[in-house]
């Protein structure tokens, strides 16, 4: 059947005959289905072909992205200045007025401030000569001691080697006096010489003199200009969005640029309070430490750290260049380096991972690898704009099914849930890491749902793969042997939250009915069933019941049932695992009601998401009187079977 739904629909079948029938896939014309798929590229040809047409766009258009990139973060920034100025009702025109004026005076002052300060270092540089130039002198390599005549025998070496291709003077050469001038006629020592392009004109002076200057001026009135745009228009740039996007597509953007925006945003405001936190600790451990201007070398190394991992090398080799040429002795600059590795240790490895990744979704090895990729795409500029230019591509591939996989290369979500991580682990037979899962799944989490929410779906992931023949035997019999010795190690575990104690549980119900009343656990068919029939067993004596779980017999289930002695109050647990779980559990339960008519018989179709009253109707006559999806229900269930009824 599944076949003829694959077929294309235009596709004639020949009549059948000896060599070919309706059934066999033979009978297909491979002429007609390579007909079907020729003018048709596959899906992920053109995701390819997009890609890499979106790389060629972002490198080829950088000279107008860049700026456009810069003004969206801008604008990301001051929208909540914007808006809280619109609020107090004094219009939209000067609201965007006033922010940039106040941004860009802050932004004057402040450049101008360590400009100033700069100058003031540099005119005092020459009073450092004299420790400069010990400092130097320390550094040469010494002539004498081992390391002095290690270093004048290498020199020797290279003297004779460099010797070896120089060719001898002529035995007849006269040989010049070192104090006579060399002859007009005769040959000296070649000079260099460097020719010199002097400018045409004046305005080809200017012009190189100037564009060094221009073109950063250029960048930033894009940026402002950009800015101002976006901060005026900003409402009928997003309903042209929404236009493009499609009118069926309104709550997804919405979604979609609220979750951008708001990382960006947490993103920048977590960048601007850890930049400027280690602005003020590097500041004051300079400040203790005695080196000159220590308030100017705390803005700048917090102002440096915008851009990643090249701004904090260079933030931390101005004090330090400064500290040798500063002090007479090395442990100055040696304090300054040490306090500068331990701030940059502390906050990279443990402050920005925790905040950084909370607040943009990006995992850290994703923030590395997009800083190389927008550097080599645009530069400097790229890789100070990495971060927030990630985060939008990763909320794209949220909400936008076609582009999922980057949400699932990039983003700090976990791609692969508990259960599934366990089974990957055993199929590789690394019994500890799965054992470690589990630890770690119980540090915050109850047992019950570490059966229903872990190992039950594990073992449904075995199941689906046992069935279809892709697991070996020496593999599956590691698995559920794994399994089985993860349970008796869990059979002590109990927290006090995780369910009451067997005598509160006992005093509840009434301790005569409570002892007296058993639940016996059935497999209803294979391994699978036997392990979660044995995961009920330990939830439920846990929980003060009385327990048993019986394996399952070699014997006939006929025989297995005519050994069992059931008392009245007993309560027959049938466990049965998805995917093929109905079958075999329809089986067991109407050989349970046979032999037992009046017992209360539970089944437990562990996982199941369907409907439970159409489940419960296709065990027909033989009905059970409770059918469970999880451990956690069965639990409740069954202690509602067997309570007393008030007299």
């Amino acid at each position: 059947m599944a076949f003829f739904w694959k077929r294309p629909f235009f596709h004639k079948r020949p009549a059948a005959g000896p060599a070919t029938s309706a059934a066999d896939p033979r009978s297909a014309s491979p002429v007609a289905i390579d007909a079907s798929n020729r003018h048709f590229p596959s899906s992920n040809s053109w995701a390819l072909v997009m890609l890499f047409g979106t790389i060629a766009v972002l490198y080829f258009a950088r000279e107008i992205l860049i700026p456009l990139a810069f003004a969206l973060i801008l604008t990301f920034v001051l929208t909540p200045v914007v808006a809280l100025l619109e609020r107090s009702r004094i219009g939209r025109v000067p609201s965007v007025a006033v922010t940039i004026l106040v941004t860009m005076a802050a932004a004057g002052c402040v450049g101008g401030v360590i400009a100033i300060q700069l100058v003031d270092v540099a005119q005092e540089l020459p009073g450092y000569r004299q420790n400069i130039q010990h400092k130097i002198e320390a550094l040469r390599v010494p002539t004498t001691g081992p390391l002095g005549l290690a270093a004048n025998s290498f020199k020797e070496i290279a003297r004779e080697f460099s010797s070896l291709g120089t060719p001898s003077p002529e035995p007849g050469a006269p040989v010049q006096n070192r104090r006579q001038r060399t002859a007009p006629g005769t040959a000296g020592n070649p000079l260099p010489v460097q020719i010199v392009q002097p400018p045409a004109n004046e305005l080809e002076y200017v012009r190189d003199l100037a564009q060094p200057v221009l073109r950063p001026l250029a960048l930033a009135g894009l940026v402002l200009i950009f800015t101002v745009f976006m901060l005026l228009k900003r409402f009928d740039l997003r309903h042209r969005l929404f236009r493009l996007a499609g009118l069926g597509q309104i709550n997804i953007m919405t979604q979609a640029l609220d979750d951008a925006a708001q990382r960006v945003s947490r993103y920048l405001l977590m960048q601007i309070l850890v930049n400027a936190g280690f602005g003020v600790l590097f500041g004051f451990g300079l400040y203790l430490i005695g080196v000159p201007y220590p308030a100017l070398w705390g803005v700048v190394a917090g102002l440096l750290r915008i851009v990643p991992y090249i701004g904090t090398m260079v933030a931390a080799v101005l004090p330090i260049a400064l500290a040798l040429a500063a002090f007479n002795t090395w442990l100055p600059p040696l304090l300054v380096f040490l306090l500068f590795a331990c701030l940059e240790l502390i906050i990279a490895n443990f402050v920005e991972p925790w905040l950084y990744g909370a607040n943009t979704g990006i995992s850290s090895l994703a923030l590395l690898v997009a800083a190389v990729f927008w550097t080599i795409l645009w530069g400097p500029a790229g890789l100070i704009l990495s971060t927030p230019l990630t985060v939008c591509v990763v909320v794209l591939g949220r909400y936008v099914p076609q582009l999922s996989f980057l949400h699932v290369l990039l983003g700090d979500e976990v791609v692969l849930g508990a259960e599934a991580q366990i089974y990957q682990r055993l199929l590789a037979m690394d019994q500890p890491e799965a054992h470690a899962i589990v630890d770690r799944f119980l540090k915050e989490k109850p047992l019950v749902e570490l059966y229903d929410s872990v190992l039950i779906p594990a073992l449904s992931l075995v199941e689906q793969d046992r069935h279809k023949g892709a697991i070996d035997t020496t593999r599956e019999e590691f698995l559920f042997l794994s399994i089985n010795e993860m349970i008796t190690e869990l059979s002590e575990y109990q927290l006090a939250h995780d369910s009451p104690p067997a005598e509160d549980a006992a005093t509840e119900s009434g301790p005569a009915e409570r002892l007296s009343a058993r639940i016996i656990c059935l497999p209803a068919n294979d391994r699978a069933d036997e392990v979660t029939a044995a995961m009920l067993a330990q939830i439920l004596e846990q929980a003060g019941h009385v327990a048993l779980s019986l394996p399952i017999s070699h014997a006939s289930l006929a025989e297995m049932l005519a050994l069992l002695e059931i008392r009245p109050d007993d309560v027959i647990c049938i466990s049965a695992l998805p995917p093929y779980a109905f079958p075999p559990a329809r089986m067991m339960c109407k050989l349970v009601r046979e032999r037992f008519p009046k017992v209360k018989l539970v089944v437990g179709v562990w996982g199941f998401s369907g409907d439970t009253e159409k489940a419960k109707a296709r065990f027909e006559r033989t009905q059970p009187d409770r059918l469970l999806t999880s451990l956690a229900q069965a639990v409740e269930q069954i202690q509602e079977l067997i309570r007393p009824r008030a007299s």
